[in-house]
């Protein structure tokens, strides 16, 4: 595998499984030094000695966490931290709607903040926001989700408009459900809701909207990331990059 990001460094968030794990195995792969930022240390320290890369405990639901980050020089963000709750909205907890704002919204813009002028000096940088389809389509009974992905696609925007004569791109990457311990966790919150079991709740909410009818692996993700890290990514910003079987093809 070529070494393209030698000499880069990138932050992961929520790189302690799932998406933002295989997204650190992956540009660790392409060379890069890893920050494995995740809230639950074992997990964050596990990846980090796989991939010869940092753990970094921070909980990105407290806003003092970018206190907790190492001060060194970041040139590849990617942002995937994020948690699920599926209520109707009416039922839907306040405290866990402004929780899910602060990890997958607020978190991402405090990391742009601290990050951003060391990009712009050294006049390199690159953002990956793992959005999701439900930032590009709504679904019913995940209202914090869907908005704070809807959010995340407008961040993404705008650090690519400000970073673009600065070397920077911005981007964002948009699955489907992917096989992850969050999906499984909201199979069995979907099948709750819905009142039927968890095999419905894959075969008729999860893959009915899709083309392609499987779960997307997580190294499939983290392939397109490092695609956009990597040399030929330096003309796609501002965008966000469907991985979804045709869900929004429709």
């Amino acid at each position: 595998m070529a070494k393209e990001l030698t000499g880069r460094t990138a932050l992961v968030t929520g790189a302690g499984g799932g998406i933002g794990a295989a997204c650190a195995r992956r540009l660790a792969a392409a060379g890069a030094k890893v920050l494995v930022v995740d809230r639950q240390g074992e997990a964050a320290g596990k990846v980090a000695a796989e991939i010869g890369g940092v753990a970094v405990v921070a909980d990105l639901g407290d806003p003092a966490f970018a206190g907790s980050l190492p001060d060194e020089p970041v040139d590849i963000v990617v942002n995937n931290a994020g948690f699920q709750h599926v209520a109707p909205i009416e039922e839907f907890p306040s405290e866990v709607f402004s929780a899910m704002m602060r990890v997958m919204v607020e978190a991402p813009f405090l990391i742009a903040r601290r990050v951003l002028p060391g990009m712009y000096a050294r006049g390199w940088g690159r953002f990956v926001n793992i959005s999701s389809v439900h930032g590009l389509r709504a679904s019913p009974y995940k209202v914090a989700y869907t908005t704070a992905k809807h959010a995340l696609e407008g961040f993404s925007k705008v650090v690519a408009l400000e970073g673009a004569a600065h070397g920077v791109t911005s981007t964002c990457v948009c699955p489907a459900y992917v096989r992850t311990a969050l999906v499984e966790a909201q199979i069995e919150d979907q099948a709750r809701v819905h009142g039927i079991g968890g095999d419905e709740v894959v075969e008729n909410i999860m893959l009915r909207p899709a083309a392609v009818k499987r779960l997307i692996e997580p190294e499939e993700v983290a392939e397109l990331v490092a695609y956009l890290c990597g040399p030929y990514g330096s003309f796609i910003t501002g965008v966000s990059l469907p991985v979804d079987g045709g869900w929004t093809a429709h």
